[in-house]
């Protein structure tokens, strides 16, 4: 008796959120957009008031960590040994639920501008939803 071979095709591989996102320009195109919200907004005051008057500084390391965060290259995460937790480096910065709300609305608005689909960006949404969250601490 003789067995046919069963031959399969490697799975195509499955993009990453990065990927998905568009990449790197498209990262710092939404991280730009946040800023240039926080910036020019009253909305955001309280927001932008927990900031350094030079914002570039800030523009470059969101836009590093959430490369990084999306499954892009881990860079932000390389340089800085340790795998640094996001809650530690904000636990000295006095954030109420009110900052947390300013930032998760000049982030949805950010993310408007951007050309994802409705299921990447309903999970980006959630994670940014628990991420403010667990930023509060007053």
């Amino acid at each position: 008796m003789t067995s046919a071979a069963v031959t399969t095709s490697p799975a195509a591989p499955v993009p990453t959120p990065f990927e998905l996102f568009g990449g790197a320009v498209a990262v710092r195109k939404l991280v730009d957009r946040f800023y240039d919200l926080m910036e020019g907004d009253p909305d955001y005051a309280a927001l932008r008031a927990l900031h350094a008057p030079d914002l570039d500084p800030m523009r470059t390391s969101l836009t590093g960590f959430l490369i990084a965060w999306l499954g892009g290259p881990r860079d932000w995460f390389d340089a800085r040994p340790g795998g640094p937790c996001v809650m530690s480096m904000h636990r000295n910065i006095v954030i109420d639920r009110a900052v947390a709300d300013q930032w998760l609305a000049a982030m949805a608005r950010a993310l408007d501008a951007s050309a994802i689909d409705a299921p990447l960006r309903s999970a980006i949404t959630t994670a940014f939803t628990r991420m403010a969250g667990g930023m509060v601490n007053r």
